[in-house]
C-alpha cells in the first residue's frame, strides 16, 4: 500500500501496532497509521490519496476497541498541529486533538464554563462525534461549529445543527477529519469554575475506576433523552443498574471483566484480547435483554477485524 501513498511532511508508519495507542491496550495494526504535520499536510494527503482506501480518524483511544485483526487502510491521529486553544471573549476555537480536560483547565481561568470536559477522558474531535457530556450537559450545548477536512482533501465549516447530535452520536460526512470546532461558553467567576472542577474530580474517582484499563462507559444509559427530548445521562435508568440487576457485575471473559467498582465499566484486567473484551460486553448485552427486556448500546466504538482464524 506504501506505494500508492503520496508525500507527506508529517509521519506514515506502515503495520503500526495500534494496541499502545489505546486505553484498553488491546487490538491490533493499522495498514497505515499517518501523523499530519498540520492541517495542509492532512489535506493534500486525502486529495491525492486513492479512493479505494478506506481512512478512519482516530483520537486518544479512550473510548475505543481495536479488534485483534487490526484497521485496513490508513489510520489518521492528529497530535501537536492540531491541538491549539484560543479565545475570543466567550468563543474558545479548539483544534480536534486538545484534550478535553485542558480545554475545561483553559477555560475556567478565562472564566469560561466548559467544566463538564473536565472529567471527560479523550479529545475535542471525538468530544464532538460522540456528543459528549456529563453532569446534564453536552457539547451539542455549546458548539457552534467545527471545521473538518473531508475525504477529497477540500475544507469545510459545518454548523453544529447540520451534525444531527444526539445521546452520543452525531453525523458527519464520510471520511471527514475533524480538525477544531468552536464553542461557545457561558460566563462564570473563574474560581467557582476550579472549585466545581475539584469537587467533580473527586466524585469522579471516588466512583469510578479511574486507576484500570478501561474506555469509560461501555453502554449508553437506556433512558437517552429526557421528557423535553433533550438527550440526557442524568435519568434514573442507569446502564450500570440494569447490568447489576443482570447480575453480571464482576462477569468475566479471559481477561476481560464488568469493574467491580462500577460495572458500566468493561476493563482489561490483564492479558485480555480485543475479543474478550467484545465478548464479554456482548455476553451482557444479551444477559441484560434476557432479565429486563433492554437492549444496551455500546458506547465505545469498536473497529477493525477479528483476528484471522487458524
Amino acid at each position: 500500500m506504501l506505494n500508492d501513498l503520496p508525500e507527506v511532511r508529517g509521519v506514515l508508519t506502515p503495520n503500526r501496532d495500534l494496541s499502545e495507542l489505546t486505553w484498553m491496550r488491546v487490538g491490533g495494526p493499522a495498514d497505515v497509521l499517518f501523523q499530519p504535520a498540520d492541517e495542509d499536510d492532512l489535506c493534500a494527503f486525502l486529495a491525492a490519496l486513492p479512493d479505494d482506501i478506506p481512512v478512519f480518524a482516530m483520537g486518544v483511544g479512550s473510548n475505543l476497541i481495536v479488534r485483534d485483526g487490526g484497521v485496513r487502510g490508513v489510520v489518521i491521529r492528529l497530535g501537536r498541529g492540531f491541538n491549539g486553544i484560543e479565545f475570543d471573549g466567550d468563543t474558545v476555537r479548539a483544534g480536534a486533538a486538545a484534550l478535553d480536560m485542558h480545554v475545561a483547565r483553559k477555560a475556567a481561568a478565562q472564566g469560561l464554563n466548559l467544566t463538564f470536559l473536565r472529567t471527560i477522558p479523550g479529545s475535542v474531535g471525538g468530544a464532538v462525534r460522540m456528543n459528549a457530556g456529563c453532569y446534564g450537559d453536552y457539547m451539542a450545548d455549546v458548539l457552534q461549529d467545527v471545521r473538518v477536512v473531508m475525504r477529497d482533501g477540500s475544507v469545510q465549516t459545518l454548523a453544529a445543527d447540520a451534525l444531527d447530535l444526539q445521546y452520543r452520536s452525531s453525523t458527519l460526512p464520510e471520511g471527514a477529519v475533524i480538525v477544531s470546532a468552536t464553542l461557545k461558553a457561558p460566563s462564570e467567576d473563574a474560581q467557582v469554575l476550579e472549585d466545581r472542577m475539584a469537587a467533580q474530580l473527586a466524585k469522579r474517582d471516588e466512583t469510578q475506576p479511574t486507576k484500570d484499563r478501561t474506555a469509560g462507559s461501555t453502554f449508553r444509559n437506556p433512558a437517552g433523552f429526557s421528557s423535553t427530548g433533550k438527550a440526557d445521562d442524568s435519568q434514573d435508568l442507569k446502564a450500570w443498574k440494569v447490568i447489576d440487576d443482570a447480575g453480571m457485575r464482576g462477569a468475566t471473559i479471559g481477561g476481560a471483566v464488568m469493574n467491580v467498582k462500577h460495572s458500566n465499566f468493561l476493563t482489561n484486567a490483564g492479558g485480555a484480547t480485543a475479543a474478550d473484551l467484545e465478548d464479554l460486553g456482548e455476553s451482557v448485552r444479551k444477559k441484560v435483554y434476557e432479565t429486563s427486556g433492554l437492549t444496551l448500546v455500546w458506547e465505545i466504538m469498536r473497529v477493525g477485524e477479528p483476528a484471522p482464524k487458524d
